[in-house]
């Protein structure tokens, strides 16, 4: 049995907040992840104080008044003079230590006594933040930079959010780590690999001590494309409000993604596919995406809507009214599983069409709604043709069109989504990817993607929608209502929302969480795109054509007659039309004709399927 406990690092004071704290806490419920006890490093800050105080006792820790300049500059001397050993160069002539108060540095053969009596202080509160801290005595001569004598121990004067008052010394998250592992008796530590150089002073600090030591494990971090995981990275995509939180949808939080839709159940599938390894990598956002499809397809209720809504006025309503039944139509609210039961929709004199579904100029490639053209429209069945277009100021402000339900319509080719007179108004968020480039650069900042979201704001959907949402239900802490938009993708109310349903008002609002596949109409093609769509016809076409007339080639004639073959044979075989001569009268090999008579039974086969394939014998 795996036996998980979840461990809060909250070493830093200055970092933590009991709101961040919680949050980890509820994302981990969220997920379903129920830890086998959860603990925190600051339970620990006596024992790791004393710990402290034992290295110091043993010559192997120290008090350092060094600022932080000097450190790096110590630090920077001591990898010159690394480097310059691991090429077999003196490091004495390549990096020599000019002063030794800088490396190994002037605090580091003090007294035992007087390190105890400087870090009884600094616990006192007798000292200026970072005018000392305790230090690691360790090794500078190592490969590992690392190794440079840590920081240990740091003063701030910041209340613990979890421990309270009463400590003005905190531990260093090296120092801490190894240790509490050590005392929750870890079996196995398992990190990042950013971390594998950490593992030298993880196991050092457990010698020194004489603790246990687990088991170290790296692996590689979730990387994802279009995204940065970096937390200095995300707190300032934060602060320069490039995003409205640490939960917007386009954050790779797990509150971001919940409010962009993403289920638990997608999440772990997710991870469960992408699995744990130590080769750097990063996995393909069309993977996530796809999970999400996949686990939405099966649960998500559907509805139409409109993002950038035109209205249509229907001229022959009444008429077309005395010929239906009626012109409310059930609705599968799955059309996979009829236990999600179903609700209706009207067709109304007005109805609402989204903005993509309709262009004043037709093309060969575009299905959906223009001038003198007939749709489907979904549920209704028959045909709309557009007979007229308002304009304002050159936009599209409304249609005039005709429903046409005679026996004789044309067949369309696409069946567009509609939303009643009596639709909901809504903003819709379309997220996109937050970055321009697949694996963003140290010019992150400027790969940002301009159109990451985009928002209608003027956007509706269908009454039915009612049914499932009002704002008493929203709750950050859990997925909300999710739908499929059909022929648009799936979408999650938003924490915005305020919709009252018994009142019909208030804002109601929807992130887009995955497309559905991109249908072509979709997309308005430019006349380069136009020209090469039509050219690919033109070659399909030619190709069917030329494999039409090469299946009809008898196979007595098949070398004399097929394009590859012209010319290149003078004489053949009077009663297989297998050559037997090149074209310069040279008779071929034995092993050239038994080629050649393997290509004209290749042929054979070719000619029968394709007969077989058009009803022939």
């Amino acid at each position: 049995k795996i036996v998980v406990p979840f461990f809060y690092d909250d070493t830093n004071p200055a970092a933590e907040e009991v709101e961040y704290i919680d949050s980890l806490r509820r994302d981990l419920e969220w997920l379903g992840w129920t830890p086998e006890r959860t603990t925190y490093s600051s339970d620990n800050f006596q024992k790791l104080y004393d710990f402290a105080v034992e290295l110091i006792k043993k010559g192997r820790a120290y008090v350092c008044d060094m600022s932080k300049a000097e450190m790096e500059i110590q630090r920077d001397l001591a990898v010159r003079r690394t480097k310059a050993r691991s090429v077999g160069k003196d490091p004495d002539v390549e990096a020599p230590i000019t002063d030794p108060n800088v490396l190994p540095g002037r605090n580091r053969d003090t007294s035992v006594e007087r390190n105890l009596e400087l870090f009884e202080k600094m616990k006192m509160g007798l000292f200026e933040e970072g005018s000392y801290t305790l230090r690691l005595k360790m090794d500078f001569e190592s490969a590992n930079p690392n190794m440079y004598d840590l920081v240990a121990y740091r003063i701030k004067y910041t209340t613990h959010p979890h421990a309270g008052p009463g400590w003005c010394v905190y531990p260093a998250y090296d120092f801490t780590h190894g240790i509490c592992d050590s005392l929750e008796h870890i079996d196995y530590s398992i990190c990042t690999l950013e971390f594998e150089t950490r593992r030298e002073p993880y196991y050092w600090i457990l010698w020194a001590l004489d603790l246990y030591r687990p088991k170290v494990y790296e692996m590689s971090r979730l990387n994802l494309q279009y995204t940065v995981l970096s937390k200095r990275r995300l707190l300032k995509l934060v602060n320069a409000h490039h995003v409205r939180g640490w939960d917007d949808p386009r954050m790779p939080t797990i509150s971001g993604l919940r409010r962009r839709g993403y289920t638990k159940n997608i999440l772990n599938t997710f991870c469960n596919d992408v699995g744990a390894t130590r080769a750097m990598n990063v996995v393909a956002i069309d993977k996530l995406n796809q999970t999400a499809r996949q686990a939405l397809s099966t649960t998500s209720r559907r509805a139409m809507a409109a993002l950038d809504p035109i209205e249509v006025h229907i001229t022959n309503f009444e008429e077309e009214t005395k010929k239906q039944e009626t012109m409310t139509f059930e609705v599968q609210n799955s059309p996979t599983d009829a236990s999600m039961g179903s609700h209706t929709v009207t067709l109304t004199s007005t109805i609402y069409i989204d903005g993509s579904d309709f262009r004043l100029k037709d093309s060969s490639t575009y299905y959906g709604l223009a001038p003198k053209k007939a749709v489907g429209l979904k549920y209704y069945g028959c045909n709309l043709i557009c007979d007229e277009v308002v304009q304002n100021g050159g936009k599209v402000t409304a249609l005039k069109c005709r429903l046409d339900s005679s026996e004789d319509r044309q067949k369309p080719k696409t069946y567009i989504t509609w939303v009643p007179s009596d639709g909901i108004p809504c903003e819709v968020r379309i997220y996109n990817n937050l970055f321009t480039v697949p694996e963003p650069t140290d010019l992150w900042e400027k790969e940002l993607n301009p159109e990451s979201e985009v928002v209608h704001p003027h956007a509706m959907i269908d009454p039915s929608v009612k049914e499932c949402v009002d704002v008493k239900d929203i709750d950050k802490w859990k997925s909300n209502a999710a739908f499929q938009f059909e022929r648009m993708g799936y979408f999650a109310v938003d924490l915005d929302t305020l919709y009252n349903s018994a009142e019909n008002s208030g804002k109601l609002v929807f992130n887009r969480t995955v497309s559905l596949k991109e249908e072509s109409f979709k997309k308005e093609l430019t006349a380069e795109e136009e020209a090469a769509v039509q050219a690919r016809k033109e070659k399909g076409r030619a190709d069917v054509e030329k494999k039409e007339a090469r299946m009809k080639i008898d196979p007595q004639d098949f070398f004399k007659l097929c394009d590859e073959y012209q010319g290149k044979y003078s004489k053949f075989d009077e009663k297989t039309g297998i050559p037997t001569h090149d074209a310069d009268g040279k008779e071929l090999t034995k092993s050239a004709k038994k080629k050649l008579a393997k290509d004209q039974t290749k042929h054979i086969k070719q000619v029968n399927a394709w007969k077989k394939s058009q009803g022939q014998k």
